[in-house]
């Protein structure tokens, strides 16, 4: 599969523009998406800017695995709209070249975005969920007030869960506390007080959270007995030390681990248990998800080529629900692959071989110069629309 014609070349050189300007053009809605959240962690809880970045960067290889795909989608789609709608497929077709002879081009280049998007996958998420994980301990060790949130359990520290109503970040202080201590083996501690304060101990790793006038509800597995105390003040002490080396002893999650960790974890599993079905799961997506970029780019072509006769904006709307209707057959794979209900490589793979499928099934068709009634029915019914409003513009005019 060599690009040793021109128009091999002229297709896989149009194909890099649009391709470029999807990626930024997505990633760009993926940044806007987190402005809210800048906002808040710079100004509220005195993050720099290179940390939060930084932090973001992290994030990157997860959001580029979901984002290439749909990525070469769209400049497939968009370069047959333009070659349609310049009649360059005809002459193309009036040349002696079919529409199979324009698919090497659109193979090297989604195999080329499948590699780079499997190479994410594979490598690149594991290493971002880890340095994200140790990114995120610094932030909380240099400004502890970061890992606690309004009105959300918190468990940064292992044993402890923290829940504030109310924070108040100028004095450090709170309201409605909750925290449950399970520090201690045996020894389950349920600490409730209207009002606490935040201080720093003796080093940079440790705090003291003295709260005020509350209770402690202490129950003795062990001994199977219950106390309850009231005091006026009590201190807590919490120590990021104990919480760091806990996280770097500790068990990856499956989005930490490579590809070859985790099948040699599924195989220590001897039991189906939920957490069998959830590292499946992570194997085959890692996998599944890069052959999207393939799939996705058979099924743009015929859709693309069949569109010239429409609108371009219906071919785009096309593509986009196409899209949405592999994503919602990947979302449904993962629930009930996790579930148990199917084996989670029908989950995984399914939506690979319809929109596969589909696309070799309209490819045929538009090489046989069979149009699809879809597409029919869309150009009829934007034919309709211009007209109406064509006609309604000139009777008020």
């Amino acid at each position: 599969m060599k690009l040793n014609s021109i128009v091999d070349r002229y297709i896989f050189k149009e194909l890099i523009p649009p391709f470029t300007m999807n990626l930024v053009f997505f990633i760009f809605i993926f940044f806007m998406q987190q402005i809210l959240k800048i906002t808040n962690m710079i100004i509220n809880y005195q993050v720099s800017i290179i940390t939060f970045f930084l932090m973001l960067a992290y994030s990157m290889p997860y959001f580029l695995v979901f984002i290439i795909p749909m990525s070469v989608m769209m400049s497939v789609l968009l370069t047959f709209l333009r070659l349609s709608g310049d009649n360059e497929i005809v002459a193309l077709k009036a040349s002696g070249i079919s529409i199979y002879r324009l698919l090497p081009p659109v193979l090297v280049f989604s195999l080329v975005c499948a590699l780079l998007t499997g190479f994410l996958s594979i490598y690149g998420m594991p290493w971002g969920e880890s340095a994200y994980r140790q990114m995120a301990l610094k932030v909380v060790s240099s400004n502890f007030n970061l890992g606690l949130k309004e009105r959300q359990f918190n468990d940064s520290f292992d044993g402890v869960m923290f829940y504030v109503n109310k924070i108040d970040l100028e004095n450090k202080s709170m309201k409605d506390i909750y925290i449950e201590d399970q520090r201690k083996k045996g020894i389950s501690s349920t600490v409730i007080a209207p009002e606490g304060y935040l201080f720093h101990g003796d080093d940079k790793y440790s705090f003291i959270l003295r709260l005020y006038k509350g209770n402690v509800n202490q129950v003795d597995l062990d001994r199977r007995s219950a106390h309850s105390i009231e005091f006026d003040t009590y201190d807590l002490k919490l120590d990021l030390k104990d919480a760091l080396t806990q996280t770097h002893k500790r068990k990856k999650k499956e989005k930490e681990m490579q590809l070859n960790e985790l099948i040699a974890f599924v195989k220590t599993i001897k039991t189906k248990s939920p957490q069998y079905y959830s590292v499946l799961m992570e194997i085959h997506k890692k996998i599944s998800i890069p052959f999207a970029c393939i799939a996705l780019a058979i099924l743009s072509v015929p859709l693309g080529v069949q569109s010239f006769s429409a609108r371009k904006s219906a071919g785009l709307g096309i593509g986009l629900i196409a899209f949405l209707v592999y994503y919602l057959l990947l979302s449904a794979g993962l629930v009930f692959g996790e579930a148990g209900l199917y084996p989670p490589a029908i989950g995984m793979w399914m939506p690979n071989i319809i929109m596969g499928g589909l696309g070799l099934f309209l490819l045929i068709r538009t090489a046989n110069d069979r149009p699809v009634e879809i597409f029919i029915s869309v150009n009829r019914l934007l034919n309709t629309l211009a007209q109406y409003f064509g006609i309604g513009a000139r009777a008020s005019g």
